[in-house]
C-alpha cells in the first residue's frame, strides 16, 4: 500500500499496472524505488517464485533487462556500464544507485 501511494505521488502508479503505456522511465523510476524498499527476503522470494513457476531467471537476464530499460537518450551510458562487463546483477544495482545518489547530490549543490 505505502507503494502505491508513493508511486501515485510521483505520477508513477500507472508503472505497476499489467499492461500500461508507461514510458521507459518512469518505469526505471518506479523500479528503483521498489529495489530501495523491498525487503531483502522478499527480492529472493521473487526470484524463487519465478523459478517455481518454470522460468528460470539467470544473472545474465537481470542485467540485459536492466540494460534495456535505460531510456534511449542514455544509450551512451548503456553501453559504457554494458562494457564495465558486470556478471552480478547485485554489482550492476549498487554503481546504478551510487551513481543515482551522485546525480542527486550535484544537482543539490548545482
Amino acid at each position: 500500500m505505502d507503494t502505491k501511494i508513493h508511486l501515485e505521488a510521483g505520477n508513477l502508479r500507472e508503472t505497476i499496472n499489467e499492461d500500461n503505456s508507461a514510458s521507459s522511465q518512469d518505469w526505471v523510476k518506479a523500479m528503483i524505488f521498489i529495489h530501495r524498499h523491498l525487503d531483502e527476503g522478499l527480492k529472493s522470494e521473487i526470484s524463487s517464485q519465478l523459478k517455481l513457476c518454470g522460468e528460470t531467471i539467470t544473472e545474465e537476464d537481470m542485467l540485459e533487462k536492466t540494460f534495456s530499460t535505460f531510456h534511449a537518450s542514455n544509450v551512451l551510458l548503456q553501453q559504457q556500464y554494458r562494457e564495465r562487463g558486470f556478471t552480478e546483477y547485485n554489482q550492476l544495482i549498487s554503481v546504478l544507485l551510487v551513481a543515482e545518489q551522485n546525480n542527486e547530490l550535484l544537482m543539490k549543490n548545482h
